[in-house]
């Protein structure tokens, strides 16, 4: 048997182990019973790996693992999107630097520029997934912009335009100025800006009860230069007067009539409410139904276009100025207010967006909305957490139109096609440059591309053939997870729904599963701005992949977003540390040290059964057996904190802290040692293989060196861990024992009392103390005499002696410790003077009650708690806690004495 270095360094393990795991193309699908396909989530192609596609791709191993061990035809799917607007603006970036110009390029050399930019850093974020560990099929990687991923997207986008739920229509969008394009609802972003509020006065062509005119209030003066109108709310009886007449618009000498619509709040600003149907949605819908011309005052980079004298040539912004001064100087600035609001920004650039009148496509959603709808509240889709699943329906029940164009070149292009000559225009599979209609050879295509979501709502069943190879799917789709962040449910999750029902008629996926976002340390979002974020890559370099891996994992929870405990220098924003990994690459060392440890001891070993030849054996299998059950539902029940917590606290507190040190004095028994030997090889393979989906690379590693086990007799063993067979539930019930397991805690409870005894007043381990128990039950007081011997042994026990209540009285000289099961009294004697003690501990309590009064007394102070930094006020509040345990547990030894 190969001998196991002293430890374990994942610098050099983690190496190796991938490539053995690549070298044997474990990560291919082979076949099976049952099915488990699961398609990543397409990261930008140049992208790179963060701190949320650390746990997603956490989380999708370990689903995919453990189904590759329960013998299902696994395969996860890998793929980048071609990311329009991130690409084309560093494409754009570099170019500039280089002195070249897109527009001067031209559009076929613009785009061999961003093909060449993706072969050079496209495979970035593919090598780090790699170097997670994660099992994805690389052999079979996909792109957005492949051949045949191409030919699906425009399969769907003429099947929607001949069916009718595709239409170009010029309509209000969120503009980006910057990025130069139309951005969905759902990719804006809001944020809370302080700003004004001017009230500016628009002159009546008439007097309207004395009044020569009206005062207008709004947060953008600048687009007052493409006013049409001005509305007042029909529950407003003081506008009423005003109702059909017209004011001369300032500026531009435009008269504009005044009209009552829902639309206005008769609360907001002055009750009048200038409409500019080209900026804004809700002007838009106004005036639509009030037939208002729509005057677009800006330009693709919102600067103001010709005919408007001096403002044209301006920035919105300078245009703000200009116009707020020209209000000032002719006497029509009434006052200003200052005023808080929400303002949209591109996701991309952070540009301030401006609602923008362009002509577009749109997907008519009406049609697609209500099997997506039904998908979910019929169960076949299921979403983790539970109350994503209203968010997702109140946001499918209020869908609009989705804007589908984008003013880009790098992406799929929309496949229709114009005829100059005749008006001929449809949407094609194949380019062409005669007009079928007339002949004609004065044809182009649309200048536009797609929405990248617009792609990317294909991939659970374009990534797998369709629809050129739709067969390819039999069995494989639907999926059986998406696992994503919440941010997208709306972008990416409900539009996979529409297309997949719509093509297919079934639901993408089984599971919807969406993990909590990773705060920095303090709650605050990470961000490369900020200075607060935290490199995966960085933390695999110091700690190793099992370890981010499992610290994440034990982080999932379905209800809240977590903080990521990363120490981080302010000033150089240097990553210094992460207490939860360091404590997870504990964990990876007592795994690695423990296994050490059995196999050191396996000279003349040979497989066999396993038998519950002792009472620890049979607590040990039945906590094993559970541990089974818990971990296989966990992980098919997606609770990855929960499966995270379970396995330490199993295979730490239980496996090695009790049953490896109970069965160490059977192992120099040369009587029991060969089946001690196979009950804790038993114990040691199925905890790896539970282990393996949260922690691949140190199981393996240890597996790789392990002889066989009972769970390999019958056939023959596998050639990696990750191929070996899962520990299935049904196949260790028999191992269920729960007199034994009540047995077993009673005595660990027993041992733990004359342990912490010794350690609290420093009695050497060698000193053999008698021990007295007050059994609360017949039950109790049965179970621990069975175990007196094991007791005795174990703890360093004189003598035992197991009462009930009834006559029991404490033995001079003892400590006394209550439980909830019975009462156990250490007798101590003169190994410990309990006057010392007593004033000892009397003394300590006192010098903490002072500290405490002290900390209380300053965090009640509000000035203190106001003006210290949050992370003084934080440490001081840490310390109180601290010392009110201390006191507590203080008190409680002084009760010994009683």
């Amino acid at each position: 048997m190969e001998e196991m270095p002293k430890t374990y360094d994942p610098s050099e393990n983690e190496p190796k182990i991938l490539q053995k795991w690549l070298d044997g193309g474990y990560y291919q699908r082979r076949p099976g019973v049952g099915d488990c396909t699961v398609t990543i989530p397409p990261p930008n192609v140049t992208g790179v790996l963060h701190m949320g596609h650390a746990l997603d791709d956490s989380i999708q191993d370990a689903i995919v693992r453990e189904a590759r061990m329960r013998g299902r035809s696994t395969q996860w799917i890998l793929g980048t999107d071609h990311a329009g607007i991130a690409t084309q603006t560093k494409v754009d970036k570099k170019l500039k630097e280089e002195g070249k110009n897109r527009l001067e390029m031209g559009r076929e050399a613009f785009i061999d520029a961003c093909w060449d930019w993706t072969h050079e850093y496209g495979g970035t974020i593919k090598e780090q997934i790699k170097r997670m560990g994660c099992s994805v099929d690389f052999e079979h990687e996909r792109f957005t912009m492949d051949d045949d991923y191409a030919e699906a997207v425009r399969r769907v986008f003429c099947d929607w335009y001949h069916d009718g739920l595709i239409y170009r229509g010029k309509r209000i969008v969120n503009w980006c100025p910057s990025c130069t394009t139309a951005i969905s609802d759902d990719e804006a972003e809001y944020k809370d800006e302080s700003g004004h509020l001017w009230h500016l006065r628009y002159p009546l062509t008439e007097p309207v009860n004395g009044q020569d005119y009206i005062v207008v209030a709004t947060t953008r003066p600048e687009t007052m230069l493409g006013d049409t109108g001005v509305a007042v709310s029909p529950k407003d009886p003081e506008k009423a007067a005003f109702v059909g007449k017209t004011v001369m618009l300032p500026i531009v000498n435009r008269e504009i009539p005044i009209f009552e619509d829902w639309h206005v709040d008769a609360g907001f600003g002055s009750g009048f409410v200038k409409v500019t149907p080209a900026h804004d949605p809700n002007d838009y819908a106004m005036g639509a139904a009030h037939d208002l011309p729509q005057i677009n005052i800006f330009d693709e980079h919102a600067v103001v276009v010709d005919g408007y004298g001096e403002f044209s040539g301006m920035t919105r912004d300078e245009c703000r100025e200009a116009v707020v001064a020209w209000f000032e100087e002719h006497g029509l600035l009434d006052h200003i207010e200052d005023h808080d609001h929400s303002v949209m920004h591109c996701y991309r650039c952070d540009t301030t967006l401006e609602p923008w009148l362009s002509e577009q496509w749109f997907v008519a959603v009406d049609k697609l909305k209500g099997p997506a709808i039904e998908a979910v509240e019929s169960g076949r889709v299921r979403f983790n957490a539970e109350r994503w699943k209203q968010s997702y329906l109140t946001w499918m029940e209020n869908l609009k139109d989705w804007c589908i164009s984008r003013q880009l070149w790098w992406g799929h292009r929309i496949p229709v096609f114009y005829c100059e000559d005749c008006g001929w225009e449809d949407a094609l599979m194949e380019d062409t440059d005669v007009c079928p209609k007339c002949g004609g050879h004065h044809v182009h295509q649309d200048e536009n591309v797609l929405d990248t979501w617009f792609s990317s709502q294909l991939w659970t069943f374009a990534t797998q053939g369709w629809p050129q190879k739709p067969e390819a799917l039999e069995g494989h789709h639907p999926t059986t997870a998406l696992v994503t962040a919440r941010d997208i449910i709306a972008l990416w999750v409900a539009r996979m729904i529409m297309s997949s029902e719509y093509f297919l008629g079934e639901e993408p996926f089984h599971d919807v599963v969406i993990y909590p976002t990773i705060l920095a340390k303090d709650g605050s979002r990470m961000s490369k701005s900020k200075g607060n974020g935290v490199d995966p890559m960085v933390l695999m370099d110091k700690y190793g992949a099992d370890a981010m891996r499992f610290n994440l994992l034990s982080l999932f929870t379905n209800n809240q977003d977590v903080k990521f405990d990363a120490d981080i220098d302010k000033k150089t924003h240097e990553f210094k540390g992460s207490p939860r990994t360091e404590q997870a690459k504990s964990f990876v060392t007592k795994i690695w040290n423990a296994s050490r440890f059995l196999l050191m001891n396996m000279e003349g070993y040979t497989p066999g059964e396993p038998v519950a030849e002792t009472p620890a054996d049979a607590w040990m299998f039945s906590r094993l057996a559970k541990t089974v059950a818990a971990v296989t539902e966990g992980i098919e029940g997606y609770t990855f904190g929960d499966v995270a917590r379970s396995i330490q606290s199993f295979f730490w507190n239980e496996v090695c802290d009790w049953y490896v040190e109970v069965t160490k004095s059977r192992l120099k028994d040369e009587g029991a040692r060969l089946q001690a030997q196979r009950n804790l090889i038993f114990v040691l393979d199925t905890s790896l293989r539970l282990m393996h989906p949260l922690m691949p690379f140190v199981t393996e590693a240890i597996w790789d060196v392990m002889p066989a086990s009972c769970l390999d007799m019958g056939g023959e063993r596998a050639e990696a861990l990750m191929v070996a067979a899962w520990p299935e539930p049904a196949d260790f019930e028999r191992w269920v024992n729960e007199p034994a397991e009540r047995a077993f805690e009673l005595t660990r409870a027993v041992v733990t009392d004359v342990r912490s005894t010794r350690a609290r007043y420093r009695i050497s381990p060698k000193e053999q103390l008698d021990v007295h128990v007050c059994a609360h039950s017949a039950e109790v007081a049965e179970a621990i005499e069975g175990m007196a011997e094991f007791i005795r042994g174990f703890a360093s026990v004189k003598a035992l002696n197991v009462m009930g209540e009834e006559g029991f009285a404490k033995p001079e000289g003892s400590i006394a410790l209550a439980g909830p099961d019975f009462n156990a009294y250490v007798v101590v004697g003169d190994l410990v003077d309990f006057d010392a003690e007593r004033a000892r501990i009397e003394k300590t309590i006192a010098k903490d009650e002072k500290e405490l009064a002290s900390a209380n007394k300053t965090l009640a102070n509000e000035g203190f708690v106001a003006k210290a930094a949050p992370e003084v006020v934080a440490k001081k509040r840490e310390r109180a806690a601290e010392l009110e345990a201390e006191i507590a547990a203080l008190k409680a030894q002084l009760a010994d004495f009683a």
